[in-house]
């Protein structure tokens, strides 16, 4: 998988994308080109940006396999292992990884709520191409903090029964349901309860 297949799955060339392919790119490098096919090799994100796609499509982890692993904490660090194995590769962005650029910082704002002149455009969009392609030629050393790590491997996915809800008639895994009164209720329907 080349950087063409990340932005033609992601949408579009940016940092993010750029950012996870290079993560992708050193555990594919490390585990011997392993994509996964099933649950094999997995990653563990601390982040939902663009980053992630770029390590849905290289590697083949993602959330349906149940390889992909998503912790909240906001951080751009991956974690990848294969399964049978405590060895983990773990690289962390660098704090001075992906500098700021001011202008662009500026710029992301006026993008965002639609007010940016078209001159704007064009050159936020020159500065996120330039950024991207940075990030993608910067060496890795400079990029990640990279480290092996031993860790304990979480359980395989989970194949969960399909309950029905008593109040709205969907599907759930079972392993979200709550039950009130004998009966079955998915999240949201149990929520409307405020018990």
């Amino acid at each position: 998988m080349e950087i063409e297949d990340a932005i033609k799955f992601h949408g579009h060339l940016c940092p993010g994308i750029s950012l996870g392919f290079r993560a992708a790119k050193a555990a594919e490098k490390h585990f011997k080109n392993i994509r996964a096919e099933d649950e094999e090799l997995v990653c563990i994100v601390e982040n939902k940006s663009c980053s992630v796609d770029a390590i849905q499509v290289v590697n083949g982890c993602t959330f349906g396999k149940g390889n992909l692993i998503y912790r909240d904490f906001g951080k751009h660090v991956y974690t990848f292992f294969n399964r049978g194995d405590d060895k983990a590769l773990r690289l962390v962005l660098k704090p001075d990884g992906m500098k700021n650029d001011e202008e662009q910082q500026k710029l992301f704002p006026k993008i965002r709520e639609g007010s940016a002149t078209e001159e704007e455009k064009k050159r936020f969009k020159q500065k996120h191409e330039e950024k991207s392609h940075e990030v993608l030629n910067m060496p890795l050393e400079e990029l990640f903090k990279i480290e092996e790590i031993e860790i304990k491997p979480p359980e395989k996915a989970v194949i969960f029964q399909t309950l029905i809800c008593s109040e709205c008639g969907e599907g759930m895994m079972e392993s979200r349901a709550r039950v009130m009164n004998g009966n079955y209720y998915c999240l949201p329907c149990f929520e409307k309860y405020d018990i």
